[in-house]
């Protein structure tokens, strides 16, 4: 017997951890008819959601497989090569994971959730093209997922949103504090990824020349594709810029920069399909081929991810019925209190790892209530520097059938942890 088999994952332990303080949890409150109902619901929600995620992935990774086909991703890994190298020297330069996850993190770092989730689901699974040991994590696919749960967020575009419509003062007044919440987070996950790290499980450099030498080569345009591709992205430039400048002339210049944000981002994700398509045809690519290609590979994706949603949703839901959450939150109130940490905000720390949905709803619920107060402030702040950890390892790891996911939830947990010191620090210091 390896190694591997005779050491349980870290996530073994908590997700059966969870199950059974749960269970226990409910025995002594009372609660074990919403234990129940709790675990079949979530199990429920975890496959709707896995559904929901089968159009985005199929066009967002028939999108990456035209960007791909094209030589688009080899020219952005050569252009980011000195500061991913660094990161990431078990990659090697010219491999499509250098450029599916920086297109992953960009796209966290603007707020394009729907596009970020695809793309760093492709980076994983060329990150396992590179593991020597199928199923377990690499030091690469760790650092990623550590990176990508704390990544540096610029617009959190969806707290703003809620915060506008709730009428705060200055819905934008997050930017600063989470811009340095995220930048803390990063840091200290880096660092994290970085010391936790052992023996390495990937293929070496040399044996990847060796694997990729007979790999299809990026698309090359003919004369006349060429020609044609150009003649087209001139004229959609053309047009495109005509009609930025008919908007402007026709509509009010947003007062405010929360209007500036959302004018950029409802341009910009059509600007990126548009564009990501023009550069595959400009390159020779049978663009509608390779987009229901990797269209395709996004469904099977997505079916793979089933079983580890089920298996995370269900604990999550039957903790925060049983009542153990709240338990939690109770014990720890009078420590955290001490550093200016409020009950109602621990709750959204505590819940915000495991449900997204969850700690946006509560995050919601206060902002209605106290639009301006530091609790909204607060709230806001973690809830836009923050991830669900226990979700992306899930959707990340479930793509590619990670069972050992060795020290990546330890590095993503320490990001999550310096996040929420530096969100509460910053928002202090700021209201």
């Amino acid at each position: 017997m390896s190694t591997s088999d005779s050491n349980p994952a870290p996530i073994n332990i908590i997700w059966l951890t969870m199950i059974l303080v749960a269970t226990l949890t409910a025995a002594y409150t009372g609660k074990m008819d919403e234990l129940t109902k709790a675990s079949f619901d979530s199990a429920k929600a975890a496959v709707t959601l896995a559904i929901s995620l089968i159009g985005p992935m199929a066009l967002w990774l028939g999108i990456m497989k035209v960007a791909e086909a094209g030589g688009l991703l080899r020219l952005i890994a050569r252009g980011m090569r000195p500061l991913m190298t660094r990161l990431f020297p078990e990659v090697p330069p010219e491999h499509p994971a250098m450029s599916a996850m920086i297109m992953n993190l960009a796209a966290n770092a603007l707020g394009l959730g729907n596009a970020a989730t695809p793309m760093g689901i492709k980076a994983m699974q060329e990150l396992d093209k590179l593991a020597a040991e199928r199923g377990t994590a690499t030091n690469a696919m760790c650092l990623f997922l550590a990176i990508n749960t704390s990544s540096v967020t610029i617009l959190p575009l969806g707290v703003i949103t809620v915060r506008a419509a709730a009428g705060a003062h200055d819905p934008a007044g997050i930017f600063l504090p989470t811009l340095v919440a995220t930048i803390c987070s990063t840091t200290v996950a880096i660092i994290a990824a970085r010391t936790l790290a052992g023996p390495d499980v990937s293929i070496s450099a040399t044996d990847y020349e060796r694997t990729s030498a007979g790999e299809e080569k990026p698309a090359q345009p003919g004369f006349l594709v060429g020609r044609a591709g150009r003649l087209l992205v001139a004229i959609f430039a053309l047009l495109m810029g005509g009609a930025m400048v008919y908007r402007a002339s026709t509509c009010p210049t947003p007062d405010s920069f929360t209007g500036l944000v959302s004018t950029i981002s409802a341009w910009l994700i059509p600007l990126i399909i548009c564009g990501l398509l023009l550069f595959g045809y400009w390159r020779g690519v049978k663009v509608y081929e390779a987009l229901t290609e990797g269209a395709g590979e996004g469904f099977t994706t997505t079916v793979k991810i089933i079983p580890y949603m089920v298996a995370i949703f269900v604990a999550i839901g039957m903790l925060r019925s049983s009542g153990a959450l709240g338990f939690f939150i109770d014990l720890l109130s009078p420590l955290t209190a001490l550093v200016g940490l409020p009950a109602e905000a621990l709750s959204m720390a505590l819940l915000r790892p495991l449900s997204g949905s969850g700690a946006f709803a509560l995050m919601s619920e206060i902002i209605s209530r106290e639009p301006d107060s530091f609790l909204s402030f607060l709230v806001s702040t973690i809830q836009g520097s923050t991830e669900t950890t226990f979700y992306v390892l899930a959707v990340y790891f479930g793509a590619v059938g990670i069972k050992r996911t060795r020290h990546a939830l330890s590095a993503a947990l320490c990001g999550e942890a310096a996040g929420l010191i530096a969100a509460v620090a910053v928002c202090h210091l700021l209201y």
